[in-house]
């Protein structure tokens, strides 16, 4: 894709993605984030907050993972950043859904902002979601 190729205010990529228990399990796995807030009701309980958590990192990485099959190539990706405005609560029974769209910001030059827009109900859970791509 170019320059040409894309217009800001365009889609260029969507999803849903469940989130379960068992997903939190396996990304602290894989991470090494096993903090208890992440897998435990009392713990979050106790310091104050509505449930477990799913991790920020997470999250972020399931949203920027959206634009890649848009991509062709994750290699492509020039810089991604986000902030964390509210968290998704995981319930053990029905777990969270998280819905992402990712649309064209701004095209200069060889590359293009994509925002990301995630939300877990009506709540956006991450702010100024942005990710710089190096167009063909």
């Amino acid at each position: 894709m170019t320059a040409a190729g894309i217009a800001v205010g365009e889609i260029v990529a969507e999803r849903i993605v469940h989130l379960t228990r068992e997903s939190l399990v396996r990304y602290a796995g894989a991470s090494g984030d096993f903090n208890p807030i992440h897998y435990r009701d009392d713990v979050a309980a106790s310091v104050g907050l509505p449930g477990v958590l799913a991790h920020g990192m997470l999250t972020m990485g399931l949203a920027v993972q959206t634009i890649v099959p848009w991509l062709g190539d994750s290699g492509r990706i020039l810089d991604y950043g986000v902030r964390f405005t509210r968290p998704v609560v995981v319930d053990p029974e029905t777990g969270a859904g998280l819905r992402i769209v990712a649309k064209v910001g701004a095209v200069q030059d060889e590359a293009a902002r994509i925002d990301l827009t995630v939300t877990h109900g009506e709540t956006t859970v991450l702010g100024k979601a942005q990710v710089r791509v190096r167009l063909l």
